[in-house]
């Protein structure tokens, strides 16, 4: 396709956007659509698929078709990850020799990159597949910063944190809460963390990471409010994930008392643990054990080992008849309370 004197870089003749974070896609799309909209008028040169109401056919059709009085057409297809391969093998062939009057934009939560169409996109060049990925929960905060200076407001740290913990990680449901709060707003100081929880209703579940996490840390209160949070967890499926970490204390803390710290070589013993006993699971990184040697020092090795033989206890208890949750919540009070 050829450059115009309005767009800068030439357009490729397909963009694939590709990615579950949907506030991202559709800045994508509006932005291209901006781009295009300079080089003549959309509303007689775009088409929109969508649903399960067209054909791969249908698409390369309307990708055929001569623009009217502009230089481009656009044609949006969306949910091609959904698409059945009897309609994805026409837009595979197009791609062969596309329409140069024409930008062909496929909108997708999850295409493989294994997929004959994905790697018919890749071929037109490394910018021909935008990546949309959402961004990792660690990063959400500093996101829900930015975010909120585009609409016209700061927010402070806790604030932040406060939003996503009563939103959850969808940029799209974070996005609508800022304006909301925006359009109540007040002053110049920046929104704080009473401003939000006024403002803005919990929608999220919490994450069972981050019981685990309270867990490890001993944090009582943390975890039977993360508990009341979590009501569609099962007791069943927390009890593993926290015998799980305990066992990792109970390596941190062997390792401490050798005078080895670092979270580079816990994580490798993790690893390197994990594969003799023959478990399926992914390698550690040092991200993810970053806080095991502080959190293995609120234990005596003691205790680690009591709560190991308590577990096993409390998990046949709960398989025998026992209340689940009233079980292992007593577990968890059991084990995090502080001995004096």
């Amino acid at each position: 396709m050829t450059d115009t004197k309005h767009t800068g870089a030439a357009l490729l003749p397909v963009y694939l956007v590709n990615g579950e974070d949907a506030l991202k896609r559709d800045a994508v799309m509006k932005r291209l659509r901006e781009r295009l909209s300079k080089m003549g008028d959309l509303s007689f040169n775009s088409d929109v698929f969508e649903g399960a109401e067209f054909t791969g056919d249908d698409v390369v059709n309307a990708c055929n078709t001569i623009p009217f009085a502009s230089d481009v057409r656009l044609v949006e297809v969306r949910g091609v990850d959904n698409l059945k391969k009897a309609d994805s093998e026409p837009i595979v062939a197009y791609l062969d020799a596309p329409c140069e009057s024409t930008v062909l934009a496929l909108v997708a939560e999850k295409l493989a990159k294994n997929t004959r169409l994905y790697k018919a996109v890749a071929k037109h060049g490394k910018t021909a597949v935008i990546d949309c990925a959402p961004p990792k929960a660690r990063d959400l905060p500093k996101l829900v910063r930015s975010m909120a200076v585009g609409h016209g407001v700061t927010f402070s740290e806790g604030a932040a944190a406060t939003l996503v913990s009563l939103v959850g990680e969808d940029t799209v449901h974070l996005d609508a809460e800022i304006k909301k709060i925006v359009l109540a707003h007040t002053g110049t100081a920046a929104v704080g963390e009473q401003e939000v929880l006024q403002l803005v209703s919990r929608t999220a579940e919490a994450k069972p990471w981050d019981f685990v996490n309270a867990f490890a840390a001993r944090d009582t209160a943390r975890c039977l409010l993360l508990l009341q949070r979590m009501r569609s967890v099962s007791p069943h499926a927390l009890m593993p994930m926290c015998t799980a970490r305990l066992r990792e204390l109970i390596c941190a803390k062997s390792m401490a008392a050798r005078g080895n710290t670092t979270p580079r070589a816990l994580a490798a013993a993790l690893t390197d643990y994990a594969k003799i006993a023959n478990e399926k699971a992914r390698p550690k990184q040092d991200w993810q054990v970053k806080d095991h040697v502080s959190c293995a020092r609120r234990f005596t090795a003691d205790e680690l080992r009591a709560a190991l033989i308590s577990a096993r206890n409390t998990e046949q208890a709960m398989k025998s008849g026992a209340d689940p949750d009233a079980a292992f919540r007593e577990w968890v009070v059991g084990i995090t309370a502080k001995r004096r």
